[in-house]
């Protein structure tokens, strides 16, 4: 069968090999194509079976000019680029990647944390510049060190990811709340379940682990902000659109809130109009929580594991049954 990657570079670089994928088929891979609906994404595509991708869009009008489609494969978690509802109408399953890279997402959400406590890089770079070298004293800092023991962490969505948060967390002797639509035993071990406004009022650093759900989206927005501590911390390498980015830059400005830690935006790439790259304390990396070489492997590996299923008769990971 024919298999094609439509925007293949973000998570094989070269770094990676596509042999997972070649096994099962004729594999044509492009770095990229579209990250809008355009007439070049179905020409790509042409007679393909089985179409994967990640940011490309998978529109109706799309379906409808691939009549050879049978499967299409997420790279990532997320699938809202692809029209899940029309392919179930044909008959196509869409797959994702559900799990991949918990650790990681973690991990990052954290090292953007000790980065706003401690301005690990900004101080290298002094020090590289030889500002250490000439300087009057033996040490200097040019921002507040924030010591995070005994503080209080919010976690909002107590999943997978929130929950390896809260370990590292509670390694660091920190108090950890959540709040979670769902709770479970294993979150019980981890965290305080308490309600939003009482995780906004005792939280020093807030993390968002949680979906993009119509109740998430704007989830932080002027009045939440008003119920935050003052000098509060966010963090969000979740989803962009949980946050109404005015009004946190609105509240950087004015100090309400410290400092940000994003590595996602409502619109990526990153709009040179954003208000918050002018934003005080905002500290904004490129959507790339996810992108350590072993999480992308694990994505090539359950890619791999996808078609293979479906070729057998038996899709898993289908979101749209």
């Amino acid at each position: 069968m024919k298999i094609v990657v439509l925007d293949g570079y973000t998570e094989n670089p070269g770094d990676l090999s596509w042999e997972p994928l070649e096994k099962y088929g004729e594999l044509t891979v492009y770095d990229r194509t579209s990250y809008v609906d355009s007439p070049l994404i179905a020409e790509r595509i042409g007679d393909a079976e089985v179409v994967v991708m990640n940011k490309t869009p998978i529109t109706r009008e799309t379906i409808e000019k691939c009549p050879n489609i049978k499967l299409i494969a997420v790279l990532a978690t997320g699938y809202n680029v692809v029209d899940c509802a029309y392919a179930k109408e044909k008959g196509i399953p869409v797959v994702n990647v559900p799990t991949y890279g918990t650790q990681i997402v973690g991990q990052y959400a954290v090292g953007l944390l000790l980065e706003i406590c401690s301005h690990y890089g900004h101080h290298a770079q002094t020090v590289a510049e030889g500002r250490w070298e000439s300087n009057a004293d033996w040490c200097y800092w040019d921002y507040p060190m924030i010591e995070l023991y005994g503080k209080t962490a919010g976690i909002i969505g107590l999943g997978r990811i929130g929950q390896a948060t809260a370990k590292i967390l509670q390694a660091m002797d920190m108090k950890v709340l959540a709040y979670d639509a769902y709770q479970s035993e294993a979150g019980k071990k981890l965290a305080e379940y308490v309600d939003l406004d009482t995780l906004f009022a005792r939280s020093d650093v807030i993390f968002l682990h949680c979906p993009l759900f119509p109740e998430t989206e704007g989830i932080i927005n002027k009045e939440n902000i008003s119920k935050m501590k003052d000098g509060v911390i966010l963090i969000n390498n979740s989803r962009g659109q949980l946050v109404v980015e005015q009004d946190l830059a609105d509240a950087l400005n004015s100090g309400k809130v410290y400092a940000a830690g994003l590595d996602v935006v409502s619109t990526e790439p990153i709009k040179g109009s954003n208000p918050l790259l002018k934003a005080k304390n905002c500290f904004i990396t490129p959507h790339i929580s996810w992108a350590a070489q072993a999480s992308r492997q694990r994505i090539m590996d359950i890619t791999a594991d996808n078609i293979r299923a479906y070729a057998e008769g038996n899709p898993v990971n289908v979101v749209n049954k």
